[in-house]
């Protein structure tokens, strides 16, 4: 870590995001030549698994990668924001308290990065990703590139209806196809607008859109060839501009054969209590109105819950779907006798009275009941013996930040967990095909990285602090990762030159964003990330 260099550092990083591809996919798939330009990667750069969050979910995983913190400090835990009085809203890019790169870099563009809707101020360009309402939001920074964008991708999305397409998986194939054109289209447009960027920071979400709805291996190497394609442009990119490339994805991918729900377990086992039907919920139970009835009818003439949810105040809607039986999952729960429940991505929460409104717990006793929640959990196994559920501490996950879920409750491999309230423990998946697994990839190259090297114990938090270190930018004093020097020639800059380190602090307001999010859940619900 001392002594002369020969080797030059670059002075910009480009980030290639790509959401949920697994390593054992791209590593098998180079080795037998399939993804030329993956393969030359690994060749000439270093490469090697990214182990994710946990959960490991998009809105967990990008911040960390763009932070270099865990969810602890950046702030964000899943796709809604879970409150005191048992309501949630969508986290939006004004949760992230950690400043992102983009925030610490500049000139910076930034396209289709999950979490950043709505687009921040930044010195450069934004355009936001996953979360984006519609193209008639907030979309962009400066506000005039909508326009732009509209102007020359004339039928740019921010994203598929995913329902739409669960019984036409061949049409949805298609559809998958032709947004990763129109994100090309759009990172050709970001790069041609401006060439005095110090990051460049892209993100395609397709690949993990299409593996949800279809793991077919044979399928899922044509999309992968088309993302090849597009690796050899920014390659040709990033070389003619003298910056080093990141490539990674925010998690792997799996198949999964059925459905797993903790919260029937914690009912089953009087953890959890559900809303008897008394008062209105039962007079309305009587009569056989439930939510799916009621939904059926107002979509008969022409009503949608979406169209609802854009119309009407948030509390009427909160308190009219608490009157209302289904699986509500928040709403049917009996708050005044439930000590622990599971919200978003298998975030466990026990109900203590110093954090809800209606807590029953004494915080003196919350450790006591996780460990019995834990070995609840742990005990529960399939038919063929197998555990159901892996379990991790909050405390451990995430021990700057007492608000954080006391337990994270997941499916094993081949099990993917909900929060739905249901009467059975397992389900059809249909639609879903897949979904995620922690290991992602992380492949770099650049005029400092060292050529078919092998990066070992990555981790999503170590991206932010490796990229910055390796442009000579200091690493931010509170960061989780580390820098990766397995990354970096022998006599490189980066090798031979400490760490820097300095202090970043937001300048955004942490505040609500008060719009519709309902076609962002409808989408979210297609894919399986919201009951």
């Amino acid at each position: 870590m001392s002594g002369s260099t020969s080797t030059t550092a670059s002075e910009r990083a480009f980030v290639l995001g790509l959401d949920g591809v697994p390593w054992h996919l791209i590593e098998r798939w180079t080795d037998e030549g399939a993804l030329p330009n993956f393969a030359r990667l690994r060749e000439e750069g270093a490469s090697g698994p990214l182990d994710s969050t946990r959960p490991a979910t998009t809105p967990l995983a990008w911040p960390s990668i763009a932070t270099g913190v865990w969810p602890d400090k950046h702030g964000i835990y899943g796709f809604q924001q879970l409150s005191s009085s048992y309501s949630h809203r969508m986290y939006t890019s004004r949760d992230c308290k950690q400043p992102p790169l983009w925030e610490q870099l500049g000139p910076a563009v930034v396209g289709n990065v999950p979490m950043t809707y709505p687009a921040t101020d930044i010195d450069g360009e934004v355009v936001a990703g996953m979360m984006t309402p519609s193209l008639e939001h907030d979309f962009t920074h400066p506000p005039e590139l909508a326009d732009e964008i509209v102007d020359c991708i004339p039928d740019y999305q921010i994203s598929l209806n995913y329902p739409d397409y669960a019984d036409r998986l061949d049409e949805f194939e298609v559809a998958v196809s032709d947004i990763l054109r129109k994100r090309r289209e759009l990172m050709r447009l970001l790069m041609e607008r401006r060439d005095d960027w110090e990051l460049f920071f892209f993100v395609y979400t397709a690949p993990d859109r299409f593996q949800h709805l279809i793991w077919d291996e044979d399928r899922i190497l044509e999309q992968y060839r088309a993302l090849d394609d597009i690796l050899g442009e920014v390659m040709d990119y990033t070389d003619e501009h003298d910056a080093d490339l990141y490539v990674v994805s925010d998690h792997g991918f799996g198949p999964i054969d059925e459905l797993t729900y903790p919260n029937h377990f914690l009912e089953r086992e009087g953890y959890l209590f559900e809303e008897e039907d008394d008062g209105t919920r039962g007079a309305l139970a009587s009569l056989g109105i439930s939510r799916e009835r009621v939904s059926s009818a107002l979509n008969r003439i022409g009503i949608s819950e979406e169209f609802l949810v854009s119309k009407l105040p948030r509390q009427l809607l909160d308190s009219v779907a608490e009157q209302i039986p289904g699986q509500h999952a928040l709403y049917d729960v009996d708050y005044e006798r439930t000590v622990a429940f599971v919200h978003d991505a298998g975030n466990l929460y026990v109900n203590d009275s110093d954090r809800f409104d209606h807590g029953v717990v004494s915080p003196r006793e919350i450790s006591a009941l996780k460990a019995e929640l834990t070995d609840l959990f742990e005990s529960i196994t399939d038919d063929a013996g197998e555990r159901v559920f892996v379990v991790y501490d909050g405390d451990d996950l995430f021990p700057t930040d007492p608000d954080s879920p006391d337990l994270i409750v997941n499916g094993t491999n081949r099990y993917e967990g909900r929060n739905a309230i249901t009467d059975e423990p397992f389900g059809d998946p249909s639609p879903t095909a897949a979904s995620h697994r922690p290991e992602g990839i992380m492949l770099c190259r650049g005029p400092s990285i060292e050529p078919g090297a092998t990066l070992r114990g990555a981790r999503v938090v170590d991206v932010a602090p490796t990229l910055l270190h390796g442009i000579g930018k200091p690493v931010p004093t509170n960061a989780d990762g580390r820098v990766l020097f397995d990354a970096f020639r022998p006599d490189a800059e980066p090798t031979g030159t400490k760490v820097a380190r300095r202090d970043v602090t937001s300048e955004r307001e942490q505040e609500d964003v008060d719009d519709d999010f309902s076609g962002v859940e409808d989408r979210l619900k297609g894919l399986g990330y919201m009951e």
